[in-house]
């Protein structure tokens, strides 16, 4: 073994010092001569309060970069720097601006670099941002509860009537569930492939939603099925109630940030469609648990799985939101969708009966949960 490490460790060294040898020749620089440097700036965050504005933003390019002036509605003004001086290639400043900006006014931003390339940002609409403080805390708390956990605890409130079924019952229900968790994996995917095109380019953000969704898939799969053993009934629920709560952090980032950006309509609004849309979650969570007798303790366990994650999405969104960490967040919500999509199918399988009318009944459930939860998607517009 430390052989073979030896010989593992060898080209790696030599790859190295090839690469700085180029770097210290630069064959390339004649060709770049009286170029300026390609230039990337992205703001990631805005926040409004007594002292003006502050703006994060993260630098890309190829060199570091240098924000010479800042324009707030066509006129320069004086800022600040955290930290001074030039900003490294994918790193992160905070530029702080004295600007009295106005109550629900639109004010355009022009950063302007060393080398004269300028780069927009609007705030649409300007209000305060919401300061940490316990107060604030306890209401956005209850805010992400009424969001999350008192629609999914409503939703399973349904056990009894799919348990009154009978195995159409069942397989209806198991049905449902797939065609509502189907809804919400290309729902949540779509979602994550959109935040992350407001990232930075250089961070690759659409290319690693697409490889954090995997890789969760594949890590959910292998533990799920080690020793191999397939999910039963309080496990399963338990994935389903995972892979929502990781949904439900999406929609609390939502939220959070709507509150946090001005868009305090725009954010009752969606706490109104996220309500509703949920409930149809907290169907999709009992129907696995249909063939037995469930404790209160269990199915308020799952409904916080399930839920709590949106208190936690409305805070990071309210104070700290990044479009990437957001997308990175529903990759993984994806992936966990799609394992537990997976893990239903084959237990509807393995349950349901063959025969048309059990057939009929799986493709009637699982329309109807597309459907469904198509329906109450039309209340929320992000």
């Amino acid at each position: 073994m430390i052989r073979a490490l030896g010989w593992a460790l060898l080209p790696l060294l030599l790859i190295v010092v090839v690469a700085a040898a180029f770097l210290a020749a630069d064959p390339l620089r004649s060709f770049s001569a009286g170029v300026p440097p390609v230039e990337q700036l992205t703001v990631e965050r805005t926040v409004l309060d007594g002292n003006g504005l502050a703006v994060l933003v993260r630098a890309g390019g190829t060199e570091p970069m240098e924000i010479a002036q800042i324009q707030v509605d066509g006129a320069y003004w004086t800022f600040t720097q955290d930290p001074p001086g030039p900003i490294d290639r994918l790193a992160t400043a905070w530029l702080r601006i004295p600007y009295p900006w106005v109550l629900g006014e639109t004010h355009h931003l022009t950063l302007l670099t060393r080398s004269g390339i300028a780069f927009e940002h609007t705030i649409d609409v300007a209000v305060a941002t919401p300061s940490a403080s316990a107060g604030m805390l306890g209401r956005f708390g209850l805010v992400g509860l009424f969001v999350g956990v008192v629609p999914i605890a409503l939703g399973m409130l349904f056990f009894p009537a799919l348990k009154a079924g009978g195995t159409r019952g069942l397989t209806f229900a198991l049905a449902l569930t797939v065609g509502l968790l189907v809804f919400l994996l290309v729902d949540t995917l779509g979602e994550a492939v959109e935040l992350a095109a407001q990232s930075a380019p250089e961070l690759h953000a659409p290319v690693l939603v697409w490889l954090i969704a995997g890789l969760s898939f594949a890590i959910l799969m292998a533990v799920g099925r080690r020793g191999g053993r397939t999910l039963g009934g309080v496990g399963l629920a338990a994935s389903i109630a995972l892979g929502i709560g990781l949904h439900n952090l999406g929609e609390g980032l939502a939220i959070g940030s709507a509150f946090a950006t001005g868009a305090a309509a725009l954010g009752s609004f969606l706490v109104l469609g996220f309500t509703l849309h949920n409930i149809t979650e907290g169907v999709g969570i009992v129907a696995p648990l249909l063939d037995r007798r469930p404790g209160w303790l269990l199915l308020a366990g799952l409904a916080l799985l399930a839920g709590l994650p949106a208190v936690l999405g409305i805070w990071i969104g309210s104070y700290a939101y990044a479009a990437h960490w957001a997308a990175f967040a529903l990759a993984v919500g994806a992936g966990a969708i799609l394992q537990v999509v997976v893990e239903v199918t084959l237990m509807m399988l393995r349950r349901v009966d063959e025969g048309a009318h059990a057939r009929a009944t799986a493709m009637a459930g699982m329309i109807a949960g597309i459907a469904v939860m198509y329906g109450t998607a039309l209340l929320v517009q992000a």
